[in-house]
């Protein structure tokens, strides 16, 4: 059986030109990374078109560590739209270099649903990540410099400080540290840290600016820390917007490249899901709607965290309403959840399955709090029994929810026809009736109880000392009424990733709230979840080499 990397390098690419032309845009608008990457300018962008496209958001169970395929599946049922002759474009995520050097892999899909060129696109790719992290850097050395400055200081606590600096890899060593030290020429000591770049609030910034002018707004809007005598600093304050949105003004723009059958896709903007908001940029969505009929998206790991955000702050903030929502389920991680282990989640197990399947069920419920009918989509892996995928398409139809089974890796948009042809029918019959989840009017207490309990199924809500005086400091500024962006674990509905299932009879507990009055939303941070991870035991990273001719292997 080929790997990924083998069965993207045996798809000869069409240049991108020729990809942009099929959407009708000019080629003399396309600025070129080589023959196959290009960026597109923001004046694509046409809100009367967008008014008459439709939406589809993918989502997913919760998931076990491998991930369920969001991101083939959305690829697989893109192309299946254009095989059954509707017009329609992929808008997903730039992927991490710390997840591809990780346990995950890359973020490109797999077996024939992927994007392609996979290795640029899960490598450096425009470098788009590398301008988010020097924008985010560029404001942390501005508030070192100002601390030190003789002539010009703001009167700056470092202690105070909430601006971290990031990078593009998962290195637990750095979540920790202190700057500063080596003397008075050296800056003031004082202790920090490393967020990974898609936990930056540039990088939500990114994703949900409309335009130069509002990318700048945010960036001023920053908050980072006190005076000594309790007066807050934004990013405005150290005049830092102008130079930050200069490092940015390519990386704004959306990268255009196909998916392995010749289907136009925009990808643009990296934010986890787990630790930020988890969905690719409001300028690439509503570009995608523009140059199409029909706009596939992913939002990242389960629907308890990808999806709600998708849904609570990208659709809030851009005026948004999805017409449909795809979910994503695996016979696998159903027995994941239903007790199998890991180890033996390619035997056929349909009583772990029955035990499972309660997630799925919370999933469901969850979609239709939004006042959205969900379709589910089976990934179907080659270890599923049919007895297994029997049952879990007799649990939806009882369900009364249409079903799917889509084999998108071994068969690319031919294996997702039939999902295709129910995501046409659900937005053919149903009118949008999309709402939030909750009002942003609502005390920050009342809308972190509205998604724990909710969404996850929490009992209730327990604030450490730390976060209740986040939760003063948030107030006395004036911040209130933003939306919240839940940092929790991906493995389970709870904040604890041991409770697989469906957990009941939990307490969430939140240790710390942090403030990206940028981004427009409030970062609760629950249970033992970091904004920079670690690698693991074994790093994807040791399977990954070049040979001679520059050819890269070891990529999934």
């Amino acid at each position: 059986m080929k790997t990924d990397i083998e069965i993207a390098r045996s798809i000869p690419l069409k240049p991108i030109v020729q990809i942009a032309e099929t959407l009708g845009i000019d080629p003399d608008d396309l600025e070129l990374y080589g023959k196959y990457k290009a960026k597109v300018p923001l004046r694509y962008i046409d809100p009367q078109k967008i008014a008459h496209s439709k939406l589809i958001l993918v989502s997913a169970i919760s998931p076990t560590p491998a991930g369920e395929g969001k991101t083939t599946v959305s690829i697989g049922l893109t192309q299946a739209l254009n095989r059954i002759g509707k017009r329609s474009i992929v808008a997903l995520r730039e992927p991490s270099l710390g997840p591809v050097f990780g346990i995950k892999g890359g973020a490109t899909g797999g077996g024939y649903s992927q994007v392609l060129p996979m290795e640029d696109i899960n490598l450096h790719f425009t470098g788009d990540f590398a301008a988010v992290e020097k924008a985010h850097n560029l404001l942390a050395a501005l508030i070192d410099n100002n601390i030190q400055s003789k002539t010009r200081s703001l009167g700056i606590d470092p202690r105070t400080i909430a601006w971290k600096r990031v990078m593009d890899m998962n290195d637990r060593a750095l979540r920790n540290i202190v700057t500063g030290l080596g003397g008075t020429s050296s800056g003031v000591p004082h202790e920090t840290g490393f967020d990974i770049t898609a936990a930056s609030e540039i990088m939500a910034i990114l994703c949900l600016a409309e335009n130069l002018s509002d990318l700048k707004r945010r960036l001023g809007n920053i908050f980072v820390g006190f005076t000594h005598d309790k007066k807050p600093i934004y990013a405005r304050d150290l005049k830092a917007e102008g130079a930050m949105a200069a490092l940015l003004k390519d990386a704004i723009k959306p990268n255009l490249v196909q998916t392995i059958e010749g289907t136009p896709a925009l990808i643009h903007g990296g934010p986890f899901a787990n630790i930020a908001q988890g969905t690719n940029t409001v300028i690439a969505t509503k570009m995608a709607l523009s140059l199409s009929d029909y706009t596939v998206t992913e939002a990242g790991f389960g629907f308890d965290l990808g999806a709600e955000k998708f849904l609570d702050i990208k659709c809030r903030a851009a005026g948004l309403s999805p017409n449909a929502v795809v979910l994503v389920a695996t016979i696998r991680a159903l027995k994941y959840h239903g007790g199998q282990s890991l180890a033996d989640l390619k035997q056929p197990n349909v009583q772990a399955l029955e035990q499972g399947i309660v997630n799925l069920q919370k999933h469901l419920e969850n979609i239709r709090l939004f006042h959205l009918s969900p379709i589910v989509a089976i990934n179907r892996f080659a270890t599923d029994s049919d007895e297994e995928l029997e049952f879990v398409c007799q649990y939806c139809q009882q369900q009364g929810v249409p079903v799917s089974v889509a084999d998108v890796w071994g068969s690319g948009g031919a294996g997702a026809e039939e999902l295709a042809q129910l995501v046409v029918e659900a937005t053919e019959t149903c009118c949008p009736a999309f709402r939030p989840l909750y009002p942003l009017n609502d005390t920050v207490e009342q809308k972190i109880a509205t998604i724990a309990e909710q969404i996850y199924g929490a009992e209730a809500v327990d604030y450490t000392p730390k976060a209740k005086s986040a939760l003063r400091r948030i107030a006395d500024l004036g911040l209130s009424k933003l939306a919240v962006c839940v940092a929790k674990t991906q493995k389970s509905l709870s904040d604890n990733p041991a409770l697989l299932g469906r957990p009941k009879d939990f307490v969430i507990t939140v240790r710390d709230i942090e403030i990206a009055a940028g981004a427009g939303f409030l970062i609760p941070i629950t249970g033992e979840i970091m904004r920079m991870p670690g690698l693991p035991e074994t790093p994807a990273s040791e399977n990954i080499d070049i040979d001679d001719q520059g050819q890269i292997s070891g990529l999934f």
